[in-house]
């Protein structure tokens, strides 16, 4: 048994024990209490107690308490000192104590309250300004970045592959082109172009021109991507050249006809195709003497035997099934060549004569409802199941339906499959929405978002999957995917340039989007590119080497604003001129004479006064004021150049001349300024060109102290009567000092030192020479005017002195202390 429960069991019989006895023949009566009485009970025994007083407290608690050491009276008053707030941390009111400190306490908490809250929204402007610095930074960092990457894709890791490729060895060094023989002729077009829009108003076809480009390089593929421009873009906008791009891209007729260009592109080049393998087999093909395209598919389908999984439906025309002769008729888009099949073979073909006449018939090749509806039905029904692959073909085709069929049988190219899917595109007003039937979104989507560049082998077949885009109108998507490509990439920018020129080209608003972006406001297929950051992403390349180049591309941006409402073209001539820093030949130089000979820039027929002095104002703004000055003085700005001319000078007036220093080179163009303005004038303010002329007195002044020339420098200083020699005339410069400008100003310490070294020095030689020494205005007397020459050397310095104290301006302090020593020295 547990110990605990035998102890539990003991006590519980001993409590039952008392009971008992309590309950036992005792003559002591029960005694029964209701709380009430218990109460009462409980007060008289209070009240018979003594009440203990406050001394009597006192004296047992510092018993208590000294026994360990504690004073009861010192720890009083510390807890009453405890009371008063005086951190910032506490800032509570004082309570139960006197007005006078109570008013003192919550004044203390309220100045305390100010500063820690002045204090907290200090910190908190002055990092909410840091990060706002650091975030401009970094977005015209990631601008520039983004400017230079090639973009996302795994053709992005080869950069430096491409780059290579593209770049033959040298180039890149100083003084060659940056540019292959490929960039360079399309960018000799694109002068010639510009030539012609500046000088005639004539607009020559762009297309053309890289067209020809392209066909003395003799590379095919890039021959044939320029006659797929050129085939788009033979559009007739006619009273739409008023309208937006991105309106003109909108418009279901443009779009109809997009889709008939590349039709016709698609049929054309097959054309092609058929007569190379025609050709290249002539024995076999069997030509024969009559021209014509239902000839040459007789021919081909003579060398390609079609394809039929048993025997053909409906017979046979010059031993070659009919449904083949007849889609391949269709397929090179000479629908005279498919009639002449029709009507041969009239009786073998059913209905489908009368649909075909119509589909001929018409501008759109659109069946009426009641003939679109038998054509489907019969195609439901019978020809879906039909052996014949090219009969299903060319129902497909004649009567659009089931366009999800891809006929891989007899499709087996990309060219192919193109042509049969835009053969279902319809009318775009009359098919939004139809599922049955398929519009251009629909086929856009698919080509770019279903399938994509994996799908197409984009990067190992690039001119292919840019043939797939661009035959669907996707142009933008297209030429964005070809800037991804180093060694493709100046295709793209020129493709942009043929687009923009002819307002196919849909752009963003703003400049600094992604090159492929998307407007809120516009429809879900419709895709912006911004050919501003393409172009500057494809002459970051050459505007080191080719400067005159990458302006010829920056002219296209003209009629562009940046986000800050400024004119693009400017805003590119700008960057261009501070990363090249060629300020000459880009925007010319200002001759001896005051002519001004042109740069680059003029060309263009563009305010060059006012391209000028925007490069300025950015030159300024990143610091580079030497040049900031050559450039205001080169937009005719004389007044700010002045005012930049006059910071740099009072910045080295009193540093000792070397040869190809700072000072020595901002002296020689303050001279040059300074000469030229004489001669021809300027339009600086009076205040500002007195202070100029004011600081090459003052150069000229340190010039002669540092060569040892202290008689000429001291007539210098008196001349120009900045400093006072007499004491009369210390109110008087005293009262004109008042008028400089901070330049000035700010030369004062070093010219009060310069001129009192001047005063000892020629004091010291004095007092060490004899009086024969003495000649010129020196009066003589017994020792020669020496003595008399001593004292005015001291009034001089003494003068100096009373002049720098009477100064409404603050010295240096060490500046005092060396003045008041070179006096005492003289004294």
């Amino acid at each position: 048994m547990n110990p605990e429960s035998e102890g539990f069991t003991d006590l519980l019989q001993q409590a039952e024990q008392l009971t008992a006895d309590m309950d036992s023949g005792t003559e002591l009566p029960h005694l029964e209490r209701n709380l009430l009485q218990i109460l009462e009970a409980g007060q008289r025994l209070l009240t018979r107690t003594t009440p203990a007083s406050q001394e009597n407290v006192d004296v047992q608690a510092s018993i208590l308490l000294g026994s360990k050491g504690f004073v009861l009276p010192k720890i009083s008053d510390r807890l009453e000192g405890l009371r008063t707030a005086t951190t910032f941390e506490s800032l509570e009111p004082v309570r139960d104590t006197d007005i006078q400190g109570f008013l003192k306490n919550e004044r203390e908490n309220a100045l305390l309250a100010v500063i820690e809250q002045t204090r907290k929204n200090t910190f908190e402007g002055v990092e909410r300004r840091q990060w706002e610095c650091m975030e401009n930074e970094w977005e015209r960092d990631k601008q520039k970045i983004l400017n230079s990457l090639l973009g996302s894709g795994p053709d992005s890791f080869q950069f430096q592959q491409d780059l290579e490729m593209s770049v033959p060895d040298g180039q890149l060094s100083q003084g060659r082109s940056s540019l292959d023989h490929a960039e360079m002729a399309y960018a000799r077009q694109v002068f010639v172009y510009n030539e012609s829009v500046i000088e005639n108003g004539i607009l020559p076809s762009l297309v053309d021109m890289f067209a020809e480009v392209a066909k003395n390089m003799g590379d095919q593929s890039v021959i044939d991507l320029w006659r797929l421009v050129q085939c788009m873009t033979e559009i007739p906008l006619g009273q739409m050249y008023g309208n937006k791009p991105s309106i003109i891209r909108a418009d279901k007729q443009i779009q109809a006809h997009f889709v008939a260009r590349a039709k016709h592109y698609l049929e054309t080049t097959y054309i092609s195709y058929l007569e190379s393998t025609v050709s290249s087999n002539l024995r076999q093909a069997q030509l024969g003497g009559v021209p014509g395209t239902y000839r040459l598919v007789l021919s081909y389908l003579n060398v390609r035997p079609p394809v039929t999984a048993r025997l053909p439906e409906d017979g046979k025309l010059d031993d070659q099934p009919v449904w083949a002769l007849l889609f391949f008729c269709l397929r090179c888009g000479d629908l005279k060549a498919a009639k002449h099949v029709v009507d041969r073979a009239r009786n073998q073909l059913g209905d489908f004569p009368t649909f075909f006449e119509e589909y001929i018939s018409t501008s759109d090749h659109r069946l009426n409802q009641g003939n679109d509806t038998k054509i489907n039905l019969q195609y439901r029904r019978i020809v879906k199941n039909c052996s014949d692959p090219y009969k299903r073909a060319v129902y497909c085709v004649i009567g659009r339906c089931d366009w999800r069929e891809d006929h891989t049988d007899i499709l087996d190219k990309i060219d192919d499959y193109l042509w049969m899917k835009l053969s279902h595109v319809g009318d775009p007003q009359l098919l939004d929405g139809n599922q049955e039937h398929l519009s251009l979104v629909k086929l856009q989507k698919m080509l770019l978002e279903d399938y994509g560049e994996s799908h197409f082998n984009g990067y190992q077949q690039p001119f292919l999957y840019f043939q797939v885009l661009f035959l669907t109108g996707q142009f933008e998507a297209a030429i964005e995917f070809f800037s991804r490509i180093e060694r493709l990439r100046y295709l793209a920018v020129h493709t942009a340039l043929v687009l923009y020129d002819m307002k196919l080209l849909v752009i963003p608003a703003n400049c600094q989007c992604q090159i492929l972006s998307q407007d809120s406001s516009d429809s879900p297929d419709l895709l912006r590119l911004n050919i501003a950051r393409l172009m500057m992403m494809y002459t970051r390349k050459f505007e080191a080497t080719d400067a005159r180049e990458a302006l010829q591309y920056f002219y296209f941006l003209r009629n562009l604003k940046t986000a800050k409402g400024e004119n693009l073209f400017m805003s590119c001539v700008s960057e261009l001129v501070l990363e090249t820093r060629e300020f000459d030949m880009l925007l010319g130089r200002m001759e001896r004479d005051g002519t001004r000979k042109s740069g680059a820039i003029d060309k263009f027929n563009q305010d060059t006064q006012k391209i000028t002095e925007m490069v300025a104002k950015d030159t300024e703004a990143k610091g580079m004021f030497e040049d900031a000055v050559k450039l205001y003085d080169l937009s005719e700005n004389h007044e700010k150049a002045l005012s930049l001319m006059n910071k740099l000078l009072s910045q080295v007036v009193a540093v000792a001349p070397a040869p190809q220093s700072t000072r020595d080179r901002l002296c020689s163009m303050a001279i040059s300024m300074a000469e030229r303005y004489n001669s021809v004038g300027h339009e600086a303010t009076q205040v500002t060109t007195k202070t100029f002329h004011l600081l090459l007195d003052l150069i000229t002044f340190f010039d002669l102290c540092h060569t040892g020339s202290m008689d000429k420098a001291i007539e210098v200083m008196q001349d120009i009567k900045l400093l006072p020699f007499t004491p009369a005339e210390v109110d008087l410069r005293v009262n004109s000092f008042k008028n400089f400008s901070d330049e000035i100003r700010r030369c004062l310490p070093d010219l009060l030192l310069a001129t009192m070294n001047i005063l000892h020095s020629k004091y010291q030689k004095l007092r060490g020479s004899g009086p024969q020494s003495l000649i010129g205005r020196q009066s003589r007397t017994e020792d020669g005017g020496k003595e008399t020459h001593l004292n005015m050397l001291r009034s001089q310095a003494r003068t100096l002195i009373m002049f720098a104290g009477m100064l409404p301006y603050r010295l240096p302090g060490d500046t005092n202390a060396r003045l008041v020593q070179i006096e005492v020295l003289m004294n």
